[in-house]
């Protein structure tokens, strides 16, 4: 057993994420184990940029309400206790609604060979972001 302090958290950097959000590390991969975890929390109108993994991603919603957003305009709301996975490669944003704050656990495997499984790619527009308050499907 290994038993970790709370690591410290850190501001999302702005090359990535549009507005305040707040990442805590939680798990970091240790052979066997490629398993990379955060707690990441976004402030009302917060969000990620476009990105995609090469592995997959799993979001565990942990309070608030957001969304999360694919290329082909499916948007879901996520709230807590509310999980939504990414197949590897789909490129997706995550972030908090206007009107409350988001955080979710951010789950996902390291690639083999220990480099990033991480694909940023540009912000969210407005526009893209004002329309998944309007268009979000609720868990089923």
């Amino acid at each position: 057993m290994d038993h970790s302090p709370v690591k410290p958290t850190a501001k999302g950097p702005a090359a990535t994420f549009t507005g305040d959000v707040l990442v805590t590390p939680i798990a970091a991969p240790t052979g066997p184990s490629r398993l990379t975890a955060a707690l990441v929390r976004f402030t009302p109108g917060a969000r990620s940029n476009w990105h995609s993994h090469d592995v997959g991603q799993t979001l565990h919603g942990v309070e608030g309400s957001g969304f999360v957003g694919t290329r082909d305009g499916r948007v879901v709301r996520i709230r807590a206790g509310e999980t939504v996975w990414t197949p590897p490669g789909e490129e997706h944003w995550h972030g908090a609604a206007q009107d409350t704050l988001m955080a979710h656990l951010a789950l996902l495997d390291v690639n083999e060979d220990g480099s990033d499984p991480t694909r940023w790619l540009e912000p969210v527009t407005d526009e893209q972001y004002r329309a998944a308050h309007e268009g979000a499907e609720d868990a089923r």
